[in-house]
């Protein structure tokens, strides 16, 4: 097959234990899926799950045991850090069951939600699309997936963030409002998953400002930690 452009080379994420990486379909995030997290953006209570996507060339994969480096973008003086735990999805499906979600995923990773907090708040307060605030260039670091056999107990996981050495971010994935299966089950009920599909399960509480020449440390129990800094 010939193309009358050069194609964009397929994003993917390294695997542990593999010299095979994982391709990249799509990206899906869940909004407000802590209820801390919830609170102090302004809302309360088990309110249905929602969703919004990153193109997938905001993926900045880091590879284990190094450090990556994401621009501090442009348009923003409020730029957030959101840590959280992702699903990598090996087998596609739709009207997944919760109870049958553990067999649709390939691994997890630890991945940052970076947002430009200013203009995702101006774009709420004039009803229209977040896209810019969410769905930018490098917005959505991530470290290398641990296939599923050898995450551990993820659902119970210990997940957080520092900068600059100090906690901003401390919190369990226990503490999920919707958790991993039950995420799966609402989101194929409006797509279809495919393999290559990353969830951003949602953040904790905690998320704040970082500036350039900021050292952000994420980490999930059982996975391996992501470090980026803001150059």
């Amino acid at each position: 097959m010939s193309f009358v452009i050069t194609p964009s080379e397929r994003v993917s994420v390294p695997v542990v234990g593999s010299a095979d990486r994982f391709p990249v379909n799509r990206i899906y995030c869940v909004g407000r899926n802590y209820e801390e997290h919830a609170k102090e953006m302004g809302f309360t209570g088990r309110e249905p799950p929602f969703f919004f996507l990153k193109p997938t060339d905001a993926i900045v994969a880091v590879e284990a045991g190094t450090m990556g480096s994401i621009p501090y973008p442009p348009l923003t003086n409020n730029l957030h850090h959101e840590i959280e735990l992702v699903v990598a999805i090996g087998t596609g499906g739709k009207n997944i069951k919760a109870a049958d979600a553990h067999k649709h995923i390939y691994g997890y990773a630890v991945g940052m939600d970076m947002t430009r907090r200013d203009l995702q708040t101006e774009a709420k307060k004039q009803g229209r699309p977040w896209c810019i605030g969410k769905g930018y260039d490098h917005s959505a670091p991530i470290g290398p997936i641990t296939p599923a056999a050898q995450a551990g107990d993820v659902a119970n996981a210990e997940i957080s963030l520092q900068v600059g050495g100090k906690d901003r971010q401390r919190s369990n994935v226990s503490k999920l409002i919707w958790n991993i299966g039950e995420t799966i089950e609402h989101l194929t009920q409006a797509w279809e998953l495919q393999p290559g599909d990353l969830i951003y399960t949602g953040t904790p509480e905690g998320v704040a400002a970082v500036v350039s020449g900021d050292t952000m440390v994420g980490s999930v129990n059982g996975l391996v930690e992501l470090r980026v800094k803001v150059a």
